[in-house]
C-alpha cells in the first residue's frame, strides 16, 4: 500500500534547541502482540558512525510495552545474531536482508526474538561552529575566569523502517536538530548546554511510536 509523500514537523524548544522531523510513510504501522522492533545505527562510513549512546536513548524512549512497542536493545540483538549484523556485513538493502534470511538459523532467530521491525538510523551530531573565549587565572586573591563562548551543535539523522515480514521499506523519517550552548564565566564558568542529540533522540521516539502502531493506537 502506497502513501503520496508528506511532511510533519514537530518543534521542541528546549533552550536553545530546535528540533523538525520529516515522514515519509509507505504503509501503515502493523505492531501486534508479541512484534518487537530493533533499533540499529549505521556504522559502515569511515568518516562518522551513528553513535551508539543515540541508538540506545532512541530504544529507551520508544520502548513501551504498555502501548505494545517491545524494543530490543542493539547490543544484545547484535551479540545474539553475531556475526551477520556487525558492519562488514549487515544487510544494506532490503534484497540483502533476503539473502542473509536464506541462512536458516538468522531466520530462527528472528523469529524467535518476534521481530516485526528493523529500524537503521545513519547520521551523526557535530559541533559546526564556535566563538568566544575564557581565560582563568590564579593570584593572590584566588583563583578565577573571565569570558563568554559559544558554539553551535547540529543533529542530522534518518531512520529507515523495514518491514520484517513483509519484506518491504514501510518509510523513513528524519531528524533536524539545532542548538546554541553557551558558556559564560565570572569567577566561575556556568555552562548552558544545548541538549541537541538529546532532543533529536526524542523527537524521533516520539514519531517512531506513532508509526509503528496501529491507526487506532491498539496492539
Amino acid at each position: 500500500m502506497f502513501k503520496s509523500l508528506f511532511v510533519f514537523s514537530l518543534a521542541l524548544i528546549s533552550g536553545c534547541t530546535t528540533v523538525v522531523i520529516d515522514e515519509y510513510r509507505r504503509s501503515d504501522g502493523e505492531l501486534a502482540a508479541g512484534d518487537t522492533v530493533v533499533i540499529l545505527g549505521r556504522r559502515h562510513s569511515s568518516e562518522y558512525e551513528t553513535e551508539p549512546d543515540l541508538i540506545d536513548c532512541v530504544g529507551r524512549e520508544l520502548h513501551d510495552p504498555a502501548r505494545g512497542v517491545k524494543v530490543i536493545p542493539e547490543k544484545h540483538f547484535l551479540d545474539a545474531m553475531y556475526p551477520w549484523f556487525e558492519p562488514r556485513t549487515a544487510p544494506m538493502h532490503l534484497r540483502s536482508l533476503d539473502r542473509l534470511l536464506e541462512i536458516p538459523n538468522v531466520r530462527e532467530r528472528m523469529e524467535a526474538y518476534g521481530v516485526k521491525y528493523i529500524v537503521w538510523i545513519d547520521g551523526s551530531t557535530e559541533t559546526t561552529a564556535s566563538a568566544g573565549s575564557i581565560g582563568c587565572s590564579i593570584g593572590t586573591g584566588g583563583a578565577g575566569c573571565f569570558g563568554f563562548g559559544t558554539w553551535d551543535k547540529e543533529s542530522d539523522y534518518e531512520a529507515s523502517v523495514w518491514d520484517f515480514r513483509d519484506q518491504e521499506l514501510s518509510g523513513k523519517l528524519s531528524a533536524d536538530a539545532k542548538g546554541t550552548s553557551y558558556m559564560p564565566a565570572i569567577v566561575v564558568p556556568i555552562p548552558l548546554i544545548a541538549r541537541v542529540q538529546n532532543n533529536a533522540c526524542k523527537g524521533m521516539a516520539a514519531q517512531l511510536q506513532q508509526f509503528l502502531l496501529p491507526a487506532n493506537g491498539k496492539s
